[in-house]
């Protein structure tokens, strides 16, 4: 297959369409950098502090519900859009707080508004990429969207920390922390000004009968030859998308496909990677004894890995392939939590325990936490595409939730902290998951590596017939 006619084009489009999930992180990220501020300047009581902290993913799920019609409806970058302004709106909206009458409903308000807006963008962002990418280089370009993800986290904790140490903690409590949430209006504004730049996807288009649209499109990014073919290989994929009704997810042709990719991203929070992200200071305080002082040093570290494994994947994932990397990376994962759950069983803390969770933060990094969303934007048929993805990433967040908020109830619990567990539980739980991983990825998920997206529909029509 011919490389594309510019790939300078498609370099930007692709960055452009990946600073969603550069929001994604950093709005996910900022949070950690202001609890500590408006948990003292509000007076949070533990519970409520859980809940303003995990009130986002509320808005997550209910947005990776919404993504699917709003995305049929409007098309991949009008949704990208969309989300650029729930952004915004969040990023503005709680800093307000700390101005108006102690309200710590309207923060959870403006969270829940980005969460939203992550949820729109967590979705749309991977499928505008994959649908506008040729087969031979989607998998990087793709993986590009996870690079941004990390990236946001890795910058957030940068920014915050430097607001935060700027000044005294009287003036973080006031002030401070409303300051490192309006940090965001940065990359908020940037990406809504640039998506204006960008074209709409030539799938949609052609959806929606602007035929003459997605050959311009195409023509620009891929060449005239290149995209004749492309034109009509969508053409004749596209002739059932957007009259699928939901009560059609049922079908006998569509559900497994759906089944597979929504489990898929279920088994991706039940690694346990956000538990390590959003508690990993007091993962590290109780592993290795670190202080509260080192919060900043442990975040760095742990945000590092997640980039440097994350770039790795970029340049491994469209020749190694998607499963290979996720098998792979589930063994890392496997043995990094066997050693650190090990050592707190053993009360042998210390370096091998430090090792075992960067094993285990640069193995997802490498593996499920990028090549879940190539593979998520490349499994679907152009016929549920939109619904199939919606349903994935709802799941997702679904999960995400879920395993937030238990993470704390099983650290805490007699068992875990009985002197045959020694803490380590959790740990031993994921690593279960984990395995389950390996034998599902080789069983049903597909490998998509160098497929055209219409190709993909041709093999699940052989597998569970015609859609």
């Amino acid at each position: 297959m011919s490389k594309p006619k510019s790939p300078i084009i498609l370099i930007f489009i692709c960055t452009v369409a990946a600073l969603g999930g550069f929001l994604f992180g950093y709005d996910t990220g900022v949070i950690n950098g202001t609890q500590f501020y408006f948990s003292k300047y509000f007076e949070l009581s533990a519970a409520v502090k859980g809940w303003v902290v995990g009130s986002a993913l509320i808005g997550c799920l209910f947005g990776a519900i919404l993504s699917g019609p709003i995305s049929r409806a409007f098309g991949r970058k009008n949704s990208l859009i969309l989300s650029a302004l729930l952004f915004t709106m969040s990023a503005w909206g709680s800093g307000l707080p700390s101005m108006l009458p102690e309200s710590v409903t309207l923060l959870v308000f403006f969270r829940i508004i980005g969460g939203l807006g992550i949820g729109i963008a967590s979705m749309n962002a991977p499928v505008y990429i994959a649908e506008l990418t040729p087969a031979q280089i989607r998998g990087k370009m793709v993986t590009i969207y996870q690079m941004a993800i990390v990236l946001g986290f890795f910058i957030v904790f940068i920014v915050t920390y430097f607001i935060g140490s700027s000044q005294d903690e009287t003036y973080n409590l006031e002030y401070g922390w409303r300051i490192m949430f309006w940090s965001e209006l940065v990359p908020c504004i940037l990406f809504f000004s640039l998506l204006f730049l960008a074209p709409k996807s030539p799938r949609w288009l052609l959806l929606k009968g602007r035929e003459e649209e997605a050959a311009k499109v195409l023509n620009r990014i891929h060449g005239h030859e290149m995209a004749i073919d492309e034109l009509q290989e969508i053409k004749q994929s596209i002739h059932h998308e957007g009259g699928l009704p939901l009560k059609d997810v049922l079908r006998k042709s569509v559900f497994p496909i759906v089944l597979i990719g929504s489990v898929l991203s279920i088994l991706q929070q039940f690694t346990g990677i956000n538990a390590v992200l959003y508690y990993g200071a007091d993962i590290f305080e109780k592993a290795l004894g670190f202080g509260q002082e080192d919060v900043l040093a442990q975040q760095i570290l742990l945000a590092g890995v997640n980039v440097a494994f994350t770039i790795l994947a970029m340049f491994t994932v469209d020749t190694w392939g998607r499963k290979p990397l996720i098998i792979t990376g589930s063994i890392g994962m496997l043995l990094g939590f066997a050693m650190l759950g090990i050592t707190l069983m053993t009360n042998q803390v210390g370096l091998i325990s430090l090792i075992g969770i960067l094993m285990f933060i640069g193995s997802f990094a490498m593996s499920m936490g990028p090549v879940v969303w190539v593979v998520l934007s490349e499994m679907f048929p152009n016929s549920i595409r939109s619904i199939g993805m919606s349903i994935a990433v709802a799941a997702q967040w679904g999960s995400n939730y879920l395993v937030s908020q238990s993470f704390p109830v099983v650290v805490e619990s007699e068992m875990n902290n009985s002197v045959f567990w020694s803490g380590s539980l959790p740990y031993f739980l994921f690593m279960v998951f984990i395995g389950s991983i390996i034998w599902f990825t080789i069983k049903y998920v597909p490998e998509t590596k160098g497929r055209t997206l219409e190709a993909m529909e041709k093999i699940w029509d052989q597998k569970y017939g015609s859609i």
